[in-house]
């Protein structure tokens, strides 16, 4: 079998599904990309049995075939090759030799049909939604999600359909954040947990514009389409926490502050806090929030006052300043509102300024303070 693509193009589109490759795998053909040839169109899979991602691009080619390339060193040499027509040529022994201007390069491939196969997508309900709207929902709450595999449920991030719209949620039982898209419409109502990995390698490999994204699923994959570019990945089969009942119906103290400025005074007066904790208290007495934040086994404090509007009682409050940032990080209006009650019960975040068709809502757990 032989073959000419483009050496740009092949590297830009092994970048995009490379992620899927893990470093240490316990079979060896799941370091290798499967080529396969067929009409002169070229199509590469990778991946790690749980997830599979794969692109499509032109080549020149007379004949079809299959061949399994270790990735590692495809895309090193072709990140040290300049723009030009490159040639493969595979012989019966699935040994390849890459062909570039001035260079010869051999490199021992695998037999294809040891590759895996991937999941059938089959017996799938489907819908489509704008790409900007699956990165940003993905920006929005994968930081949210846990990493603790004892509960795995909570290791993904969970979507709920519905014919008015699309939600995504994701916690940790510390923090929750809820993200909703009412211009998308699902065909029925229904929920499912999509792994951590997955979601990160659509959030590099989608554009973020208005291209049509088509999702489908079953009960134990999820397929996710744009263009050329198609992912599939398996579905954690859990049962998500019910986190309708932990929002707060009612928190009557309301606190808006500037993002940049309240993000800024957490990441200094943070450094002052216990590693442990990173407890920061917020202290709100009338236009004025003051931050102390201090690590009582080093001697070390530090606290920040800021302007504020209030609505409310006098309130002191301490939250984790990471979970905090990161919170504020995710939102992208220029001020934002703490919906607030007790120093014991959950605090709201929400942007004060939104777009029509998306609703944000981040909760956050706040910590015992230190009497």
């Amino acid at each position: 079998m032989k073959f000419i693509v483009s050496s740009s193009a092949l590297l830009k589109q092994l970048q995009q599904i490379s992620g899927v490759i893990n470093a240490n795998t316990v079979l060896p053909i799941l370091e290798d990309f499967l080529f396969e040839v067929e009409k002169n169109k070229l199509t590469v899979i990778a991946t790690d049995l749980e997830t599979v991602m794969k692109v499509q691009l032109e080549v020149e080619a007379k004949e079809s075939g299959k061949v399994c390339i270790p990735a590692k060193i495809l895309i090193d040499s072709l990140k040290n090759i300049a723009d030009q027509p490159l040639t493969f040529n595979i012989d019966k022994h699935f040994s390849v030799e890459l062909t570039s201007d001035n260079g010869k390069y051999k490199v021992m491939g695998e037999n294809p049909d040891n590759f895996p196969k991937e999941p059938a997508n089959d017996e799938t309900t489907s819908f489509t939604v704008p790409s900007s709207a699956l990165v940003r929902a993905i920006n929005k709450t994968l930081f949210a999600v846990s990493n603790d595999d004892l509960r795995p449920a909570m290791t993904g991030v969970f979507f709920e359909m519905d014919k008015k719209g699309l939600q995504f949620v994701a916690t940790d039982a510390h923090r929750l954040v809820r993200y909703k898209r009412t211009d998308v419409s699902c065909p029925k109502t229904d929920s499912l947990i999509v792994p951590k990995k997955p979601l990160n390698l659509l959030k590099s490999a989608l554009p973020d514009n208005q291209d049509e994204i088509r999702i489908s699923y079953n009960s134990n994959h999820l397929f996710v389409q744009h263009g050329s570019t198609q992912m599939s990945c398996r579905l954690i089969d859990a049962r998500f926490p019910d986190y309708k009942v932990v929002i707060p119906a009612d928190n009557p103290y309301k606190l808006v502050v500037s993002r940049n400025d309240f993000q800024g005074a957490l990441r200094r007066v943070s450094i002052f806090s216990n590693k442990s904790t990173n407890q920061v208290v917020l202290n709100i007495q009338g236009s004025e929030l003051q931050l102390t934040a201090q690590d009582v086994d080093f001697s070390f404090e530090g606290n920040e006052r800021m302007k504020c509007q209030y609505d409310g009682e006098d309130l002191a409050i301490a939250f984790n300043a990471r979970f905090l940032i990161e919170m504020l990080a995710a939102t992208d209006s220029d001020e934002v509102r703490m919906e607030l009650s007790t120093p014991t019960k959950a605090g709201l975040i929400k942007p004060t300024e939104q777009d029509d068709n998306e609703e944000v809502l981040m909760l956050v757990m706040p910590l015992m303070l230190n009497s």
